[in-house]
């Protein structure tokens, strides 16, 4: 097949699914989660419940279903992955609906039930059941999915405080997305100055492997933007429901294939690293309208405002503080932090967020960082060292890899492989928070719609393109302490 005949090829598996993605929505967009307990259809407490949804207090927490199936056949596979991300798309819908139904919320208190709750989990309901029935086709049918279609609504601590100015735009700041009340709001930052020291260096035994490996890809000077996901939505158009900055491999989006992948071009300056490294972009919300501004996965999804391209990417390839390391399989994906940690807790949230002259001292997990004059914000990504031996993914696309634990052991039958370490520098102003940003903007990334643009949702995805040579020479820098590049 030649390059022309695989570029039709993919362009037209990505005009079927951006199709599909409008037949899906051709209702209209709609936006996130949306499902009540079962016990608030009271009036008095209903009422109470949709005095805080109008005030914008609240958003739509559903059970991931994904991070649920542990064990999906590769005969399933493609069809399952669909319906994940259709699950994502109707809740991102819902949050739509219910950010735009403050009126209605307000005026009958059963609102938020009867036209955006209850629809969203019979909508749920039925995707699951394809889901339990596409696996059942060829292994043993999961049992007990279905207790996962209700979703209930989560309170966002987005109201401002008592005698605090709400964040209501300038003339030129009217697609802020802070003010379109799906965050970040002034409690999401804090003065770094302000926050204890919290950083120890792990211990290393004899043993370690005290190399490094540095690559170098660029920051995304070329703007390669889309809002897919490959690893956890393939073949579906706008499967983030945000945007991500792309450096390494120049042909990701949701259609890429291994073959792809290993035959395209690399920002990398070594050309044997053709692997992908994509993360959120980070926006400023200053009310500029950037080409996603009424885009699924931009701006018609909450994420607006200037994209911010970082000033620095640096990606740094480290040792186990316990051994040597192998080799990564090729076309190993991982997935660091969690999209969803708002809602789904911070079991799996793992980006870091910091300034610099201050990395040392302070990582933060759940806030954005007020850096002072001088100094820069810094995203910090660590992803897992150890891999299970056998596979390049797994159905949750987390247990095939793992973390070592706190003294640096990796579970028990999983070897340890070199640590990629992600680090992202950006030069941006520390928001006015006193004033809810108006004076100078808040900073936010892309994000979910209903995960409110919270700094404990950051994330990193990599899949390892590099070629046999230079992995083996990456493992060999590590393993003899050299730093290589």
């Amino acid at each position: 097949m030649t390059r022309n005949t695989r570029r039709r090829s993919k362009t037209a598996r990505r005009a079927v699914g951006a199709a599909a993605a409008l037949a899906i929505g051709a209702g209209g967009l709609v936006a996130v989660n949306i499902y009540a307990s079962a016990d608030e259809t009271g009036a008095s407490k209903g009422s109470a419940q949709n005095q805080v949804l109008a005030a914008g207090g609240s958003t739509i927490d559903c059970p991931d279903v994904g991070q649920q199936l542990t064990s999906v056949p590769a005969q399933a596979k493609a069809q399952v992955d669909r319906e994940l991300a259709l699950l994502d798309k109707q809740i991102s819908e819902a949050y739509q609906r219910l950010s735009t139904s403050q009126r209605a919320i307000a005026q009958d208190p059963n609102f938020a039930q009867n036209a955006i709750i209850g629809p969203l989990k019979d909508k749920r309901k039925a995707t699951i059941d394809r889901i339990a029935t596409a696996i059942g086709r060829v292994a043993a049918k999961p049992q007990g999915l279905d207790a996962l279609a209700a979703c209930t609504l989560k309170a966002t601590g987005n109201q401002p405080a008592a005698g605090q100015p709400s964040a209501s735009p300038s003339p030129s700041n009217n697609t802020n997305a802070g003010v379109a009340g799906n965050g970040p709001v002034a409690a999401d930052f804090v003065d770094i100055t302000k926050v204890k020291a919290n950083v120890s260096a792990p211990a290393r035994s004899a043993k370690a492997s005290k190399g490094s490996f540095v690559t170098k890809c660029g920051v995304n000077a070329n703007k390669l933007y889309n809002s897919d996901n490959v690893i956890v939505a393939p073949g579906v158009t706008n499967g983030a429901h945000h945007v991500h900055d792309y450096v390494g491999n120049q042909d990701n989006d949701a259609f890429s294939s291994d073959q792809d992948f290993a035959k395209a071009a690399t920002s990398c300056q070594n050309q044997g690293d053709k692997s992908t490294y994509y993360w959120p972009v980070l926006r400023l919300q200053d009310g500029t309208k950037e080409f996603d501004n009424d885009k699924l996965g931009g701006g018609a999804e909450g994420n607006t405002g200037r994209i911010l391209t970082a000033k620095q990417a640096t990606l740094d390839f480290v040792g186990s503080p316990r051994g040597k390391v192998v080799a990564m399989p090729k076309f190993l994906r991982i997935i660091t932090g969690d999209a969803k940690a708002f809602v789904n807790g911070t079991a799996n949230a793992n980006a870091s967020w910091s300034c610099t002259g201050f990395e040392n001292k302070v990582q933060l997990k759940d806030k954005y960082p007020l850096c002072p004059r001088g100094s820069n914000v810094v995203r910090t990504f660590k992803f897992q060292s150890c891999w299970d031996g056998t596979n390049i993914d797994s159905a949750n696309h987390r247990t095939h890899v793992a973390f070592a634990d706190a003294a640096g052991n990796c579970p028990t039958g999983f070897k340890a492989i070199p640590q990629l370490v992600q680090r992202l520098v950006y030069a941006v102003k520390a928001p006015s928070v006193k004033d809810n940003g108006k004076t100078t903007p808040f900073y936010a990334l892309d994000g979910f719609p209903e995960q409110q643009h919270k700094p404990v949702t950051d994330h990193g995805d990599f899949i390892n393109v590099f070629d046999a040579k230079l992995m083996n020479k990456l493992v060999q820098c590590i393993n003899t302490g050299r730093k290589c590049s």
